[in-house]
């Protein structure tokens, strides 16, 4: 009997220490950084200032192209920077990989003449069709990429406003396929905008948002200011995920270094805003402030960091880049203690 009770205790002790050992692992924050891909070859120089900031993660984005009304895809062209390509894509990961880094592979496109592909659209069902094959051959070549190298996730879009919502199947069965051969996690890139139509959450392992929520207009708002300011947003997304059942996953968020920073990068064109270093820290330090101690949050990828560290950046810098800037030192420190 005696014996009997001290094996019953050995496997409770056991499973609970797997339970344990499951949920901290689940419960670790993604801490990313988008990496700008270069015009030459990457190595684990360009990639180490990334991993000196405590980054756990690295975003790789191999680029494409469309134009507006066209159901062309282009990618891996010869008048592309190298970074943005096949082979720079496999050196980055190789490179990330090499330093410990997990890596998010991030395919993009950039619509000629538009820029966003939040406004892509078509007019008929021929050229969809036509669009679905070469985004198909496009994403799945980088997904076959991701599994050959033991990429950890793929993100298979991003910001594809318009179609997200006209064409779901497509994207449900471009999951499906890839799940045939990638073991890896899956999610896409919606908008802050539109993340409500997005209807195949649940075939995703995240749901995936690119956070550049409007929250305050202040030309330099306190950290206390924006971390109220973030809570209505925090509830929103905390119903949306509960009722979705998928972790939340800011594939993209960041600010400016400039006035008004948090009030929307797209309004930025329009203040003729002066350098703000401030700004941007208090920002920073507020949506980590907001959301990364909230157990359904899973982290995000800081937009973004260039691969030539002390020639980038700078106090008189008003991009999006960290580097070289006082908010490098906030990240640093959270994504060390998180």
């Amino acid at each position: 009997m005696i014996k009997k009770h001290k094996y019953q205790t050995l496997v409770l002790l056991i499973i609970i220490s797997i339970s344990i050992s499951f949920y901290s692992f689940n419960n670790e924050k993604i801490n990313g950084i988008c990496f700008v891909a270069p015009p030459h070859k990457v190595n684990t120089t360009h990639i180490n200032p990334i991993k000196e900031v405590n980054a756990s993660w690295v975003a790789v984005t191999p680029y494409a192209f469309s134009r507006p009304n066209s159901p062309q895809v282009t990618f891996n062209q010869s008048r592309q920077w190298r970074g943005e390509t096949e082979i720079g894509a496999i050196e980055t990961i190789k490179a990330a990989k090499k330093l410990g880094l997990k890596v998010m592979m991030k395919p993009h496109i950039w619509v000629m003449g538009q820029g966003w592909a939040g406004e892509y659209d078509l007019q008929n069902e021929t050229d969809w069709i036509a669009w679905e094959a070469a985004y198909s051959k496009y994403i799945l070549r980088f997904a076959r990429i991701s599994d050959s190298l033991d990429v950890e996730m793929i993100c298979i879009g991003t910001e594809y406003k318009n179609v997200v919502k006209k064409r779901p199947q497509y994207w449900i069965g471009l999951i499906d396929e890839i799940r045939t051969f990638y073991d890896g996690k899956i999610t896409y890139a919606a908008n802050w905008d539109n993340y409500e139509n997005v209807t195949f959450w649940n075939k995703l392992d995240y749901i995936g948002i690119d956070a550049y929520f409007p929250i305050c207009d202040s030309e330099t708002p306190t950290v206390d200011e924006l971390t109220e300011k973030w809570q209505p947003v925090l509830q929103k997304l905390q119903t949306f995920q509960s009722k979705n059942k998928k972790p939340i996953l800011f594939t993209e968020f960041g600010y400016r270094s400039m006035d008004h920073s948090a009030a929307g990068h797209w309004e930025m064109d329009n203040k003729n805003a002066a350098i703000n270093l401030e700004a941007q820290k208090n920002a920073t330090q507020a949506i980590f402030n907001a959301f990364w101690n909230q157990e359904w949050f899973a982290g995000g990828f800081l937009w973004k960091w260039h691969a030539n560290h002390t020639q980038n950046g700078g106090m008189d810098n008003s991009h999006y880049t960290p580097q070289n800037k006082p908010v490098q030192s906030v990240i640093q420190e959270w994504y060390l203690t998180h």
